[in-house]
């Protein structure tokens, strides 16, 4: 071989690799956003919590720690079984518990039957974080990361408490805070 071919070779070799990734990238451009490996549903866009948006009994805190919370209108049957689950979510996670609360907001003030001292009750605050949890389903369970994100969540009455666990064991392998 020449010098020259050398050189042709050796720049395609570079080349090419990138002019296809991005050929791809350009041509399918859903393709890396739509298949994710979780099992709860991204929030899109992650909702930003402050301290002013959820006001918060006994003095617990959002921030630090991994937040699985229930947001309903009122308790009712399904209420109970969601906590119920949660509970049995943040115990399964075995070690890893530590790095987990569970927060019930009920809009109409009612609690769950179970005297859970565990169980953190809180109320929105803010117009803003209502409108923002309107969008997605009622009922529905949320994660909310260590830095106040509101960035998962979970439709309760298909939960799969092993998909739920799969997902929070993976948050956590990668998670350097909480």
């Amino acid at each position: 071989m020449t010098a020259k071919k050398e050189f042709w070779m050796l720049l395609a070799m570079f080349i090419l690799p990138i002019a296809f990734g991005t050929l791809f990238f350009y041509a399918n451009p859903n393709y890396f956003s739509e298949s994710t490996v979780n099992y709860g549903e991204l929030v899109r866009p992650v909702i930003a919590t402050e301290d002013s948006d959820i006001e918060i009994d006994g003095g617990a805190s959002l921030q630090g720690i991994w937040t699985m919370v229930y947001v309903s209108s009122h308790c009712d049957e399904a209420c109970e079984k969601a906590v119920a689950d949660m509970k049995t979510i943040r115990t399964l996670m075995n070690a890893d518990m530590r790095r987990i609360q569970r927060m019930i907001i009920i809009e109409d003030n009612s609690t769950p039957t179970s005297n859970d001292e565990s169980l953190i009750k809180a109320r929105v605050a803010s117009e803003k974080l209502t409108q923002s949890l309107k969008k997605y389903t009622e009922n529905a369970i949320y994660l909310i990361d260590p830095i106040g994100n509101i960035m998962l969540y979970y439709e309760p009455q298909n939960i799969d408490i092993r998909l739920v666990i799969k997902d929070l064991k993976r948050l956590f392998k990668y998670s350097r805070i909480g």
